[in-house]
């Protein structure tokens, strides 16, 4: 009887050693998985930070670049001019944008009636590079100026052509041109006496009140 209850103990000790053993090593490699898991979480987390802040910087490349406006530049279809009659008589010069993208105009445009020798004076007075005006002209936009034809003496005669140039910020400098506008050709009659003309305006409106031709 001692024996066989010797027996069942020893047997009983030996199933409750293997199953301790079977529960440490489950532990074991449930830690190891925990510990491969919250790695792989960390190296997630940073690759995402990382590419957070490289998209970031990219993008903000991308929108100073956006941001620099170019010049506009003079053509013979961009520049259009008509002449209204009447008591507020006047020159509108039209220019038209007619890219994909915004473009910048600086103060007035310099126009040489009939092959002149100087450009017609601005009305608004002579920029400098602090008080110089400059508007933006969006994609596929328009600005105007006007030239004040309201007396014989600004009226004047009828002119051939006209050469465009734009400014620069100061008075002294042109960003691009010339180009002529040949009015015989476009058979337009345009007639510029001793005149000036106004700084370029987002409206024909405001260009016509610059120039005291306003209705």
């Amino acid at each position: 009887m001692t024996a066989r209850r010797s027996r069942h103990r020893s047997a009983a000790y030996a199933a409750l050693a293997l199953g301790l053993a079977g529960s440490l090593a489950l532990t074991g490699c449930n830690s190891h998985s925990s510990k491969k898991s919250k790695k792989s979480s960390s190296s997630s987390s940073k690759s995402k930070k990382r590419k957070i802040i490289g998209g970031g910087a990219a993008e903000a490349g991308t929108g100073a670049a956006s941001r620099r406006v170019p010049d506009c530049y003079p053509s013979t279809y961009k520049v259009t001019f008509s002449q209204q009659t009447g008591p507020k008589s006047h020159v509108a010069v039209k220019f038209k944008n007619s890219t994909s993208r915004d473009c910048k105009l600086y103060n007035a445009p310099l126009l040489r009636f009939s092959n002149a020798k100087d450009p017609l004076p601005l009305l608004q007075g002579t920029p400098g590079h602090l008080d110089g005006t400059r508007i933006t002209v969006p994609a596929h936009g328009y600005a105007y100026a006007v030239i004040p034809t309201n007396s014989a003496a600004t009226k004047g005669s009828e002119q051939k052509s006209v050469a465009i140039d734009f400014m620069g910020i100061s008075a002294s400098s042109v960003t691009h041109g010339p180009a002529t506008v040949n009015f015989a050709e476009k058979r337009l009659h345009i007639s510029v006496g001793k005149s000036k003309v106004t700084n370029w305006s987002s409206s024909i409106h405001g260009a016509q009140l610059a120039g005291g031709v306003g209705k």
